[in-house]
């Protein structure tokens, strides 16, 4: 099996294949540094990102509030986040970088507000 990536670990943007033997072995080309190759099997294997919302806030100036996790998460993940972000309403006053949800799903990623309300 072969996979195509396009590698975001650096400027350059390689154009990534990524070969899956027989043997479950994974081989990269296409990668100009050592980033690209550690990409390419990370987004095979375990693919995170960091995600970005916005909780209600309620305020009359500021209705809604950006929020973001403090790591990447697995992609598995996601979906129950942004339903748990979305299900919040927050009160003010709320500082950046402030806690919103601790250790989600136990898997050490929090989410902080990222920027100060009220």
């Amino acid at each position: 099996m072969e996979k195509e990536y396009i590698c975001i670990a650096c400027p350059i943007g390689c154009h990534l294949k990524l070969h899956v033997g027989a043997d479950k072995s994974l081989e990269v080309s296409g990668n100009k540094c050592k980033r690209g190759e550690v990409y390419a099997i990370t987004e095979f294997s375990e693919p995170t990102r960091v995600v970005t919302a916005t909780c209600r806030l309620g305020l009359e100036n500021l209705e809604r509030l950006p929020v973001k996790t403090t790591k990447p998460i697995l992609k598995d993940h996601i979906n129950p986040l942004l339903k748990e972000i979305y299900s919040l309403k927050l009160e003010a006053p709320i500082r950046r970088g402030q806690t919103i949800i601790k250790n989600f799903m136990n898997t050490g990623v929090d989410v902080v507000a990222t920027r100060s309300a009220g």
